[in-house]
């Protein structure tokens, strides 16, 4: 029995360390470095090119699983003016320290998708180095390199509008309690991480409940394996409203949400979807949230403002669009009572004992809060809708007489407080 000795090095390191990632058509270059501690003859040296996508998942007892190759390259890498025996084998020397080269290119656009790293799926490429040796068994190492495939988010179909409408009748033991309804608009359907969508949503309320719009922004992982399909929701930010009695509406005027760091939408895979929506909704107490989702695609290019391309495509769509969903001017909203003095100027003195409001507790948080609706969503660890106590206590009344009538003679007086 022959004990090989470990590889003092043997370690793939790319020509270019600091680039972040490769596209469709790059070349992948750099050296298979090798160093021994002891005289080693090799027989061959091979390099592969790897890049594949995996769905793995467990449903009950099946085990779902599914994959799919992207890249396969295979080459045999030699040094120069190094002396090989006719079986075409070399001897490694201890001392020296070997550098194989290697380079390829990724294939055309279309055949590429982006790297992508789940919870029950990936899709990976990386370089891959086999070392064969006579009478031992074959050594390996690898290295990963990430492939992004850009996506250009200033195309007709990402810059035209995306609107959506809801209606939901709300019932309590089976009487009708009104409904509630829905309508929301952005701009456009294609963004890149750190831009801000405008929003514009009516909410109106016409059930006896106290309601909450919100909005969010969740990714959707779909994973497709074994004829089954597994999709996984995560909330990734989030805004919220003021709650609507009942009888009322509220409107958002271009009200803005952020797009957090992120990573692009995922497209041209088979068994892995990465897709992004703006889900507007509004949650009703006691009755399931009424939901609608507006498609986003995440794209790696940044937004080249409204050309004249682009301002074609939004008039042509604003043309199609029915006058009964025409968004161009929402009423102004009301104005704010967070200024209105305590005092009323514009009255005459014969008014001289209004009220006045310069007293009433603030909105802040010293301010006891006692729960007046509790806000459960099971999504989002919130606080309720809260009503404002006083926090001053009220003063005691007088205190006064009482004559006990039970005694026959000589008043006995109980003062009570």
């Amino acid at each position: 029995m022959v004990v090989m000795k470990k590889l003092k090095t043997f370690e793939v390191v790319f020509s270019d360390p600091s680039k972040a990632f490769y596209c469709s058509g790059d070349k992948v270059a750099g050296n298979v470095v090798v160093e021994v501690s002891e005289v080693t003859k090799v027989s061959v040296l091979k390099v592969l090119g790897v890049g594949c996508g995996k769905v793995e998942y467990a449903k009950g007892k099946q085990k779902c699983r599914e994959e799919i190759d992207y890249l396969k390259y295979e080459e045999v890498v030699h040094l120069d003016n190094q002396t090989r025996a006719p079986d075409g084998s070399f001897t490694l020397r201890p001392g020296n320290k070997y550098e194989f080269m290697f380079g390829f290119e990724l294939p055309a656009p279309g055949c590429l998708v982006s790297s992508y790293a789940g919870k029950f799926g990936y899709v990976r490429y990386y370089v891959r180095a086999v070392m064969e040796r006579p009478c031992a068994p074959p050594q390996h190492c690898e290295k990963s390199f990430e492939v992004e495939e850009p996506l250009d988010i200033n195309t007709p179909d990402l810059l035209a509008p995306v609107a959506a409408s809801k209606h939901k009748k709300v019932s309590c033991l089976f009487i009708p309690d009104g409904q509630v309804s829905i309508s929301a608009r952005i701009d456009r359907k294609g963004f890149c991480e750190g831009e801000e969508i405008s929003l514009n949503a009516k909410f109106e309320n016409s059930c006896s409940r106290i309601v909450v719009p919100k909005a969010a922004i969740v990714a959707k992982h779909s994973y497709q394996a074994g004829g089954r399909v597994k999709v996984l929701k995560q909330k990734l930010t989030s805004v919220r409203g003021n709650h609507i009695i009942s009888g009322m509406c509220d409107m958002w005027q271009g009200r803005t949400i952020r797009v957090p760091k992120l990573q692009p939408s995922l497209q041209g895979c088979d068994i892995i979807k990465v897709d992004y929506v703006l889900m507007v909704y509004v949650h009703i107490p006691g009755s399931d949230k009424m939901v609608v989702e507006l498609p986003l695609v995440i794209g790696t290019g940044p937004f080249g403002g409204f050309s004249s391309r682009s301002s074609s495509v939004s008039s042509q769509v604003s043309s199609l669009r029915a006058p009964s969903d025409s968004w161009a001017s929402f009423p102004s909203p009301p104005p704010s009572y967070a200024n209105i003095p305590g005092s009323y100027p514009n009255l005459p003195s014969s008014y001289p004992n209004l009220p006045s409001y310069s007293n009433l507790p603030r909105l802040d948080g010293d301010i006891t809060r006692t729960p007046l609706l509790h806000d459960c969503d099971e999504d989002e660890d919130e606080d309720g809708l809260f009503m404002l106590a006083p926090p001053q206590a009220y003063p005691l009344p007088p205190p006064y007489s009482e004559v006990d009538e039970s005694v026959p003679s000589g008043q006995q007086v109980i003062q009570v407080f």
